[in-house]
């Protein structure tokens, strides 16, 4: 199982909720590039980047039949890997991810004003690279109980500017309105996929009050992505895996068990 973080986490998210699978598969949490431990090349920072080093991970590991579980970025690049190597995924778990293309209606007030922000040259360079507002401002709007020494973890990786530039990018990178149009591409093209594998058993997990995943965005999956099942994890912030992960584990472990997916075996982590 690859459990894959988003912006701008890191495999610490994780950190409670691989145990509830450890008897049923290995588990592997990742940083991505540019992300946590990870190594900071000069590059973009660009979708096509994460998933080309997510590609190369994968394949140095010899990884195969994979359950993907991904959380916001990561539900995206799971969904992008899932879709470019057919016949790989065991099963996808999704929590507060992309899984359409979207419009600024998408996104409700005060939001589309803060990633409207974020996506203005200047004004995003001073709200993420000087005030880390991701992790400052958002990470604490969302999860208001996240810890003092775990807001620490995620901030740790990102002491200054120039460390902040793919939280930056990650801010620029959803498509709205069809814009970047190279991600639109990719998100279509797993769409597309999502519809068309009944075969693969697809589960999303939605918090309360909605988050990313609005009610109108759930329905849309429930139309339109084969072999889905939807439960609710509960109230929790847009960082769900903080606020519940005992129930996101106890949700996963159960899915794998009834649908047969794992077998026990030894675990790393």
């Amino acid at each position: 199982m690859l459990f894959l973080h988003g912006n701008p986490t890191t495999s610490h998210l994780w950190r409670n909720v691989t145990p509830h699978v450890a008897g049923q598969a290995r588990t592997l949490a990742p940083e991505l590039i540019g992300m946590g431990a990870s190594g900071r090349p000069d590059i973009d920072y660009r979708f096509v980047d994460h998933a080309r080093y997510l590609d190369a991970f994968i394949d140095a590991l010899g990884l195969d039949e994979l359950v993907l579980v991904g959380h916001d970025w990561g539900g995206a690049l799971a969904q992008d890997w899932a879709a470019r190597h057919p016949g790989r995924t065991r099963g996808i778990v999704l929590s507060e991810t992309f899984l359409r293309p979207l419009t600024w209606a998408d996104y409700p007030p005060p939001v589309d004003g803060l990633f409207q922000a974020i996506r203005t040259p200047g004004t995003g360079e001073q709200m993420v690279l000087e005030e880390n507002w991701f992790i400052e401002v958002a990470l604490r709007a969302t999860n208001p109980g996240i810890s003092g020494e775990d807001l620490a973890v995620y901030r740790s990786p990102y002491p200054d500017p120039a460390s902040r530039r793919p939280l930056l990018q990650w801010g620029r990178e959803y498509p709205v309105e069809g814009e970047p149009a190279d991600v639109h591409d990719r998100v279509t093209a797993y769409d597309k996929w999502l519809a068309d594998t009944p075969e693969v058993p697809k589960l999303l997990l939605t918090i309360e009050p909605a988050g990313l995943v609005t009610d109108d965005i759930e329905q849309w999956a429930r139309d339109n992505i084969a072999a889905l099942e939807v439960e609710s994890i509960g109230p929790a912030g847009h960082h769900a895996p903080e606020d519940q992960p005992d129930a996101i584990g106890h949700a996963i472990a159960n899915w794998l068990t009834r649908l047969g997916l794992t077998k026990p075996q030894p675990t790393t982590r």
